[in-house]
């Protein structure tokens, strides 16, 4: 396994760096986990107020086929829509806390024939699921809705006590170690320079690619958790800057993860390269061949920048 050297560490280390954990609370109004919202003639009006993030996708289901989708613009989001819902993931820049109005009619011709959702831009996080009924929901629909919010309630503290954690902790080796992030095997780091791949009709091509890895600790069913980061120097083929505004790691057969955390050097200029980091978490398990990271700028309304051969380091066996 190779040694890093210093400077290496020290990239690491400020993927490590403590979070700000009041930038993580959800604005007044807002959650980020699945929400199940009834609809009747007397609330239907209420501001119904969802968390979104630039990247990060928002799924809404309804009890009826939705029809017309009113959306302000709807040129800063990619929208997907189908016979239950649509799925929303915002692609441009946005001003932190901004409120987006949209509207979504019913075509069943029962009451409420609409609803008002106002999207509202959050700092990091985005509502995974929302789930709206126009009738009554079941005793064993409640029942299983409490048993679930329960669930993501525990789930909430168990992070809010990890970031706690992390932000009380120490900086460089110390706060790895601190944190558990360096594990029995320590971090490895693997050049991937020659395997990862530019799509064809990326406006970003790539310098250098640099994978990282360290197994940290077990769950509660025994499997490993494993760090993950990935490096990238990028150049800017276009004619305008590009800022990274999110980024998702596909595996081998399609499976996503969404990012603990990414970092951008500073807006890459036409004609310049610039490094770009990201950094996910997974079980040990998935760890194995070869990943797609995508990223998003928040300048461009396209399809995002696709870079195909993103591997990792195995401990005993190799990638």
């Amino acid at each position: 396994m190779p040694v890093l050297p210093s400077a290496a560490l020290l990239r690491v280390a400020l993927l490590a760096a403590p979070l700000d954990v009041s930038a993580l609370s959800a604005p007044p109004g807002c959650e980020t986990g699945t929400r199940h919202l009834e609809l009747t003639e007397d609330t239907h009006r209420e501001t119904l107020a969802v968390c979104i993030h630039p990247g990060l996708s928002t799924n809404f289901l309804f009890d009826a086929k939705p029809g017309r989708v009113e959306l302000a613009g709807r040129e800063r989001f990619r929208v997907i829509e189908n016979e239950v819902g649509l799925t929303l993931v915002p692609t441009r820049a946005f001003t932190q806390s901004e409120r987006v109005p949209m509207t979504v009619s019913f075509q069943d011709g029962a009451a409420p024939a609409d609803v008002t959702f106002i999207l509202v831009v959050h700092p990091s996080e985005a509502a995974r699921q929302v789930e709206v009924t126009r009738q009554p929901r079941t005793l064993t629909s409640c029942d299983e809705g409490e048993q679930q919010a329960r669930a993501e309630a525990r789930q909430c503290q168990e992070e809010k006590s990890r970031l706690e954690a992390r932000c009380g902790g120490q900086a460089g080796l110390l706060g790895l170690l601190d944190q558990g992030l360096l594990g029995e095997n320590g971090i490895s780091s693997k050049d991937i320079t020659a395997g990862v791949t530019s799509r064809p009709g990326n406006t970003l091509t790539i310098s250098m690619a640099r994978s990282y890895r360290s197994d940290t600790s077990s769950r509660g069913n025994g499997r490993m958790v494993v760090r993950l980061a990935v490096e990238l120097e990028l150049q800017n083929n276009g004619s305008t800057p590009w800022t990274l505004a999110g980024a998702v790691l596909v595996g081998p057969k399609g499976a996503e993860w969404m990012p603990l955390g990414v970092w951008q050097q500073e807006p890459i200029a036409p004609g310049t390269r610039r490094n770009i980091r990201v950094e996910v978490e997974m079980e040990e398990q998935e760890v194995r061949g070869s990943f797609t990271l995508k990223l998003w700028g928040q300048e461009t309304s396209g399809g995002g920048e696709f870079f195909d051969g993103v591997r990792f380091q195995h401990p005993d066996t190799g990638p």
